[in-house]
């Protein structure tokens, strides 16, 4: 087996798109899930910009580690690299995640990080500037709220804690029940 692997923490953990060896839970320092990236393109538009999530410095984040058959690396990274770098407001980095199994051994990851100087960086916007933007953006992969909807309830059959994606998610359940058409 060859020691490529790819760390997911939004999107990728419940809609990778790309064959993988195996899936464990990981656990990255020093950045978080954040959404700080305005979606132009998957998840709204230039005109209305969905948020979708980025790591951005400090904290951690757990996610899911993939690894990749050797034969498969460079198809996986072509294709990673056609997803989330469809407008540079990713970068591509090499980082090290702590597998969460018995072993708990570290291995080096692909994984992609917010460009802080990129135009769609969001940066820190309080919950409710969130929750006002994804609640009805929608782009070529369908909602924004979708998006939300389908991380949170991915991380939570993880038993992944994200208090504040989960109370994104409530909130935009909440709208639903409330009469406010799925966006």
């Amino acid at each position: 087996m060859s020691d490529f692997w790819v760390f997911g923490y939004g999107s990728l953990m419940w809609r990778p798109g790309f064959a993988y060896v195996e899936a464990v839970p990981a656990h990255l320092e020093g950045e978080r899930r954040a959404f700080c990236i305005q979606s132009h393109v998957y998840r709204g538009t230039p005109e209305k910009p969905g948020l979708v999530l980025g790591l951005d410095r400090g904290g951690s984040c757990r996610g899911i580690a993939f690894h990749v058959a050797e034969d498969d690396r460079d198809a996986v990274l072509a294709y990673l690299r056609e997803r989330e770098l469809v407008t540079n407001a990713y970068i591509e980095v090499e980082r090290s995640v702590r597998l969460e199994r018995p072993s708990r051994d570290y291995v080096r990851v692909v994984t992609y990080v917010v460009d802080r100087r990129h135009p769609q960086y969001a940066g820190d916007l309080a919950r409710e500037a969130v929750l006002a933007q994804v609640r009805d953006s929608v782009g070529q992969a369908g909602s924004n709220r979708d998006y939300v909807l389908a991380t949170a309830a991915h991380l939570a059959g993880l038993g992944i804690e994200d208090p504040e994606l989960a109370w994104l998610a409530e909130q935009l359940n909440a709208g639903t029940a409330a009469g406010e058409p799925a966006a």
